[in-house]
């Protein structure tokens, strides 16, 4: 199995659909899809990938270092994330940790490229950072029967960065989050698609630093909902479509818990998980 990583790559709007190989060349997807989305995962688009690249298809993309990086998927039809996932984060946000997913969602055009700056809303004081394993649905998944069948409908995973405005999600959300979690740019993501069968979605580590520092550092091992059991349980009350993202959690240490400082403009994050990649956002104030 040849190990790929699809990219998109390109000033935003006019992304080119890539695949990376484990050498470190790239190769332009133009002859077989008009971008990574949904309906290219559903065709197939991973193994045709691979087949192209074997059969000596695909062009090189000579300037493929200095293009910007995109979102790995383009234009999400929906940004599922689940909350306090990971039992340490469900104590320093001051809660019990769930019995049962707690769901909540993005607006799909927060969705951003992995080192694309994260703008603060105007007059914003409690913007925090959120290291997140994010799947990526391959095969329409709907009334699935158990977690095992899962893996079917999986393409692959991505870094995602669930950037959350504490005030908005809690003091004026009446109950729902959604509001602290949709602002412009609050999801840089990449900075690739990984396929699922490259990787070990069980335990992969994650990180985050801002200004250098480490914040969070943990391993999707702690789960409590691991991605089998989310995407079958999401299929239970949802469609869930080809090219839609599911956050899965966030570990322990951010600003939430009081041991650290909120983000302010020129303040740098970064997050990190083993084996996808690493991404880089400046923060900014949003200028209106």
């Amino acid at each position: 199995m040849q190990h790929v990583q699809l990219m998109r790559l390109g000033l935003p709007g006019h992304e080119r659909p890539v695949v990376r190989t484990a050498d470190g060349t790239t190769y332009s997807l133009d002859s077989l899809t008009r971008d990574v989305d949904g309906e290219f995962l559903a065709a197939d688009g991973i193994a045709r990938t691979r087949a192209a690249l074997e059969a000596g298809e695909l062009p090189v993309v000579v300037d493929a270092d200095a293009l910007r990086v995109g979102a790995p998927v383009a234009r999400p039809t929906a940004v599922v994330c689940i909350g306090m996932n990971y039992a340490a984060h469900a104590a320093e946000s001051g809660s019990e940790p769930p019995t049962v997913p707690i769901i909540f969602w993005k607006h799909s055009n927060t969705v951003v490229g992995p080192d694309d700056d994260v703008l603060l809303p105007p007059g914003a004081q409690k913007v925090d950072w959120e290291v997140e394993l994010a799947i990526v649905i391959g095969k329409k998944a709907r009334y699935l029967a158990s977690p095992a069948e899962s893996a079917a409908h999986v393409a692959g995973y991505t870094v995602s960065n669930d950037v959350s405005e504490r005030d908005y999600q809690m003091a004026v959300s009446g109950g729902q989050w959604s509001k602290g979690k949709s602002c412009e740019t609050f999801n840089p993501m990449g900075p690739a698609l990984v396929p699922a069968d490259q990787v070990d979605a069980t335990n992969l580590r994650l990180r985050s630093w801002v200004n250098g520092e480490v914040r969070q550092d943990s391993s999707t091992a702690d789960m409590i909902f691991d991605v089998d059991f989310l995407v079958w349980h999401l299929s239970q009350y949802m469609v869930l479509e080809p090219g839609d993202v599911i956050n899965t959690g966030t570990p322990q240490g951010v600003a939430l818990s009081g041991r650290f400082p909120y983000l302010v403009d020129g303040d740098v994050m970064a997050v990190e998980i083993e084996g996808l990649g690493r991404c880089e956002q400046k923060v900014r104030d949003a200028v209106v």
